[in-house]
């Protein structure tokens, strides 16, 4: 055993404050003169408190409205689909230019008439949508928007 490698645990006892002058912690204890903090009790005070002054949460001015967390999905509508063929996903709309990125949710909405038969994957797809695909012969099967692959940084 190496002095260095000594495991000494704390074997000062805690401060008694508040138990006479003598003691080097009495009267105020620590606690400073008058005020909330003085207190006996729970002096816990709520984040942004400024000791009754109007808090500041409440002095600044608010947004109306809500913005949500969630990114809006790209809208394609039905007529568009005219062009296509066979299997359509988030890739096939992409590469015919119809969303900007194939990784994000894609939403099917009703406009004009279906006349391709697709098999149409997609994240969502309005109810008049999936019947007019249905109507054309084709299918609509609902499916998880596509993860980036992580490509890797070996060489």
């Amino acid at each position: 055993m190496k002095y260095n490698e000594l495991v000494v645990s704390k074997n000062a006892d805690r401060k008694r404050v508040g138990r006479g002058i003598s003691a080097g912690q009495g009267k105020t204890a620590g606690r400073g003169t008058k005020g909330q903090k003085s207190r006996t009790g729970h002096h816990k005070l709520p984040a942004g408190f400024m000791g009754g002054q109007r808090a500041i949460m409440q002095a600044i001015p608010k947004l109306k409205g809500f913005k949500s967390i969630h990114a809006k999905a790209q809208v394609v509508y039905t007529d568009n689909l005219n062009g296509l063929k066979g299997k359509v996903d988030n890739f096939t709309l992409a590469e015919a230019n119809l969303i900007a990125n194939p990784y994000a949710s894609v939403k099917v909405i009703t406009r004009g008439e279906v006349t391709a038969k697709i098999d149409l994957s997609t994240q969502f797809a309005s109810k008049s949508a999936i019947e007019a695909i249905k109507k054309a012969g084709g299918s609509f099967k609902k499916v998880a928007t596509p993860a980036r692959v992580k490509q890797s940084t070996e060489e």
